[in-house]
């Protein structure tokens, strides 16, 4: 039996706070592109709900990260540190289309 998936409406403002922060913590201009999205998971040991934050820099450098929270859960304090600016570049080398 199929089961039937209701998708959750996401506060706008949990969007735009989440942004912000990202904006914030790794130092973007205002017009950088961010995009925020709660995607549900179906791998098991996953949790049901997490949260995908991603963002591009100079010469077209995608970065990403995932918070395993809903984004109206997430906290300032879930970013990652602002060092870590470089490893979250998302690169095809590595072959894993999970995220």
């Amino acid at each position: 039996m199929l089961a039937t998936f209701k998708k959750r409406a996401v506060p706008p403002e949990a969007l735009d706070r989440l942004k912000t922060w990202t904006r914030e913590r790794f130092d973007l201009p205002e017009d950088a592109p961010v995009f925020v999205s709660e995607v549900a998971c179906g791998v098991p040991g996953c949790p049901p709900l997490e949260t995908v934050v991603a963002f591009w820099t100079e010469a077209e450098r995608r970065h990403h990260f995932k918070v395993f929270k809903p984004v109206d859960k997430v906290a300032e304090e879930d970013l990652p540190p602002r060092w870590m600016k470089d490893s979250l570049v998302k690169t095809e080398v590595l072959g894993c289309e999970c995220c």
